[in-house]
C-alpha cells in the first residue's frame, strides 16, 4: 500500500493541481512587495511640424523662413518651417509613505499563501485517504469474487450430488430444484462481484494512476492513531489543516482592514526626471531638463468610499473568525465520527471471525446429518448461505478496519507524507515561494516553464 499511495502523492492530478495553483498565489506576495520598489520609465517620441505666419520676436533683418526675409512682424512669404520636434525622457518614482498600506498588502498576502498551503495539505490528506480506500476496496472486491466463485463451486458439488440422491430415490425433486435455484443465483452473485470489482479497479486508476497488480495485504494505520478520543481531538484541533487555514484567513481579513484604513493616512513619494527635446520651436531649438521632486497628499474628504470599506472589511473579520469557530466543531465532530467507526470496525471484525468459525462447525454438523436423512438439502444450502455471508462480512470488516484508522489520521491532520514517511519525495512549497517572493523581474518560471 506504501507504493500505491508514494504514487498517487507523486502524479494524481488533482494534487498536482492545486501545487500550480499555490505557485500562483506565491507570486501574490512579489505584487504586493512591488510597492516597495520604484517604477522606471523611458519615453520616446518624433514627429515633423510646419508652421505658417507671423513669428512674433524675431529681430529686424533676420533670417527669414526658408531664405524669405522675417522680421518683427513680418509674414511668411510663402515659405513655410518646418521642423522635426522629438525627445526622450526617464521617469523615475518612489513611493516614500503610503499609509503603511504595501507592509499590510504584504503581510496579507503571505497570510495567503500560508492559507493555501494548509488548503494543499488538506488536499493531499485527501488524495491520500482515496488512494488508501480504492486499494482496500480493490482487494476487498478481489476476495468477494473468489468467495463467490467458490460458493458456485460448492454449489454445483451440492447440485451434483442431489440429483444422484434423487436417482436413486433418497430426495424428492424439490430437492433439486432448491440446489438449482441456489446455484442459479450464485452465479448472478458472480456477475456482480464481477462488475464491482471492475468499477473498483476504474477507481483504483483514477487516485492511483496505474491498474492494481498483486496488491499486498492492506495494514491499519495505528501507529499513527491516538490512544485516546480525548487525545485525537485535542491533536486534531491543533493541526488539521482546515483549522490552521481558517486562522490565517482571519489574519487576512484583519490585514485587510489595515489596507483599506491606509486610504486615510497622507501619502508621500519622490519623483526624478530627465529630458532631452530637439527642435522645441525652431530648428536647432534642443534642450536637456532635469528635476527632482518630491510630493505630499493628503486625503481630506473623497465621498465617503473609504470609511465604507472600512466597516466592511470589518464586518469581513466577523465572518471570518465565525467561519473558523465552525471549522473547529467540523473537525471535532469529524474526530467523533471517524474514531467510531474504528472502534465499531475492530469489534466487527472479532464478532465476524467468530461467526465464521461457527458457521463452519455448523456446516459441517448440517452435512453430516444430511447423510443420514436427518437434514434436508435445504437445511445445507441455508448453511452454505450463512457461512457465505459471514465470510463476506468479515472482508468487509477487515476493509473497513484499516480504511477507518486512516480516516482517523486524516481528520487528525496527519493523514500526511511527512508525517507517515512514506517513501517519496516530499514536495516543498517553501522552495518556489523562496524562488519567487524577492524577484524584481523575468517571465520565466523557477521550474522553467
Amino acid at each position: 500500500m506504501e507504493s500505491a499511495l508514494s504514487r498517487a502523492y507523486a502524479a494524481n492530478p488533482a494534487l498536482n493541481s492545486e501545487r500550480a495553483r499555490l505557485r500562483s498565489v506565491d507570486e501574490t506576495v512579489s505584487q504586493a512587495q512591488a510597492g516597495y520598489r520604484p517604477t522606471v520609465s523611458l519615453d520616446a517620441d518624433i514627429g515633423v511640424q510646419q508652421f505658417e505666419g507671423i513669428l512674433a520676436g524675431q529681430r529686424a533683418g533676420g533670417g527669414g523662413l526658408l531664405g524669405s526675409g522675417i522680421g518683427s512682424g513680418s509674414t511668411t512669404n510663402g515659405g513655410a518651417l518646418v521642423t522635426r520636434p522629438g525627445g526622450a525622457s526617464l521617469t523615475i518614482n518612489q513611493t516614500l509613505f503610503n499609509g503603511f498600506r504595501t507592509d499590510n498588502q504584504t503581510r496579507q498576502a503571505e497570510s495567503n499563501v500560508l492559507t493555501n498551503r494548509e488548503a494543499i495539505r488538506l488536499t493531499e490528506m485527501t488524495t491520500l485517504f482515496n488512494a488508501a480506500q480504492s486499494y482496500m476496496n480493490v482487494l476487498r472486491d478481489t476476495a468477494n469474487l473468489e468467495l463467490q466463485r467458490n460458493n458456485v463451486e460448492v454449489l454445483e458439488e451440492q447440485l451434483r450430488q442431489t440429483r444422484d440422491r434423487f436417482n436413486v430415490g433418497e430426495v424428492t425433486r424439490t430437492d433439486v430444484a432448491q440446489a438449482e435455484a441456489r446455484l442459479s443465483g450464485a452465479r448472478s452473485q458472480v456477475s456482480a462481484a464481477e462488475s464491482q470489482l471492475r468499477s473498483s479497479i476504474g477507481i483504483y486508476r483514477q487516485n492511483i494512476g496505474v491498474e492494481p497488480r498483486q496488491l499486498a495485504p492492506g495494514r491499519p494505520l495505528d501507529r499513527y492513531v491516538p490512544k485516546s478520543l480525548e487525545e485525537a481531538v485535542n491533536i486534531g484541533l491543533r493541526e488539521h489543516p482546515q483549522i490552521l487555514a481558517s486562522f490565517h484567513a482571519v489574519d487576512a481579513a484583519e490585514l485587510q482592514v489595515k489596507v483599506a484604513e491606509s486610504m486615510l493616512y497622507p501619502t508621500a513619494g519622490i519623483s526624478g526626471l530627465v529630458q532631452q527635446r530637439y527642435d522645441q520651436q525652431l530648428p536647432g531649438d534642443n534642450g536637456v531638463t532635469a528635476s527632482i521632486v518630491g510630493r505630499i497628499s493628503v486625503p481630506i474628504y473623497q465621498g465617503g468610499t473609504e470609511y465604507s470599506q472600512i466597516r466592511q472589511a470589518k464586518e469581513l473579520v466577523g465572518q471570518a473568525r465565525l467561519i473558523a469557530e465552525r471549522d473547529r466543531d467540523s473537525v471535532r465532530s469529524l474526530i467523533v465520527q471517524a474514531w467510531g467507526r474504528l472502534e465499531a470496525a475492530k469489534a466487527q471484525v472479532l464478532a465476524s471471525q467468530a461467526q465464521v468459525q461457527a458457521n463452519e462447525v455448523a456446516l459441517n454438523g448440517v452435512r453430516e446429518e444430511a447423510r443420514v436423512g436427518q437434514r434436508t438439502t435445504l437445511d445445507v444450502l441455508n448453511a452454505q448461505q450463512e457461512l457465505l455471508n459471514s465470510r463476506v462480512n468479515l472482508i468487509l470488516a477487515q476493509r473497513d478496519r484499516v480504511v477507518n484508522s486512516y480516516d482517523v489520521v486524516q481528520t487528525i491532520g496527519r493523514l500526511t507524507v511527512r508525517y507517515t514517511s512514506l517513501p517519496v519525495a516530499a514536495y516543498s512549497p517553501k522552495e518556489h515561494f523562496d524562488q519567487v517572493k524577492d524577484l524584481w523581474y523575468g517571465v520565466s518560471t523557477p521550474d522553467g516553464r
